[in-house]
């Protein structure tokens, strides 16, 4: 089981291609315990946030 710490938040201008960046950056760093989200916060803006993962110990 892992446990997720926001690492950091972005709101940015919604534009078409954000996925694409956002999908690119978990591919790539999933190894590195970074996990990257995407949400909608209205019509016009994204927020993007980074989480670490890290073994949760029993």
């Amino acid at each position: 089981m892992y446990s997720h710490a926001v690492r950091a938040v972005l709101d940015i201008k919604n534009f078409p291609d954000l996925y694409k960046i956002v999908d690119f950056l978990n591919k790539n760093l999933k190894d590195k315990g970074l996990i990257f989200g995407l949400s909608q916060r209205d019509e016009e803006t994204m927020r993007i946030s980074i989480y670490e993962a890290s073994p949760v110990n029993k």
